[in-house]
């Protein structure tokens, strides 16, 4: 009869040491990934906190109203729009500091060339504050903080005259003519 040996490892405890590698290595991966994650966290804050102080540390200055006004220019520009008029108020109110005022040729125009404002403005980068008179089509306002479009039908921008209400040298021009 042949006598079967039972297997038997040269190593002993093998089998209950298997299972402590792995948990070692498991603690390693975690501690790894821990310490990754925590950098990755640390570096999005010290970015977050970098862009909040260049928000804070740029105020809006006159270069940006003029980078608003070049694109409401082109946007006009690009729609056709009629007897456009760039007004500084600067120093005659607080609400803003620049008026565009232009005309358009029929309601479903003067839509088109607000939207057409809006879109460049988003593109550029300067969200708008809000938009008004889309409905009527007559008279749409678009606020873009610094800088204020007047998109207006002819008989309403007649009608309702905003040069000679915020052009201080048309006004003064105005009453020297009806004075002399």
């Amino acid at each position: 009869m042949a006598v079967k040996r039972a297997k038997t490892s040269k190593r002993p405890n093998s089998a209950s040491k298997a299972p402590a590698k792995k948990a070692a290595g498991k603690k390693a991966a975690s501690k790894t990934k821990t310490a990754a994650s925590t950098k990755a966290k640390a570096k999005s804050t010290a970015t977050k906190k970098v862009t909040k102080k260049a928000a804070v540390a740029a105020p809006a200055s006159s270069k940006a109203g003029s980078a608003v006004v070049t694109v409401v220019e082109k946007a006009l520009d690009d729609m056709k729009a009629v007897n456009v008029k760039v007004l500084d108020v600067a120093q005659l109110t607080d609400i803003t500091d620049t008026m565009v005022i232009a005309t358009g040729n029929s309601d479903r125009h003067v839509r088109s060339i607000a939207d057409r404002v809006v879109e460049f403005a988003k593109k550029a980068g300067f969200r708008p504050m809000g938009v008004e008179g889309e409905r009527d089509g007559e008279w749409v306002l678009v606020d873009l903080q610094d800088v204020i479009v007047h998109i207006m039908l002819p008989r309403v921008r007649e009608f309702y005259r905003l040069e000679n209400l915020w052009d201080v040298s048309a006004a003064r021009r105005e009453a020297v003519a009806v004075s002399g």
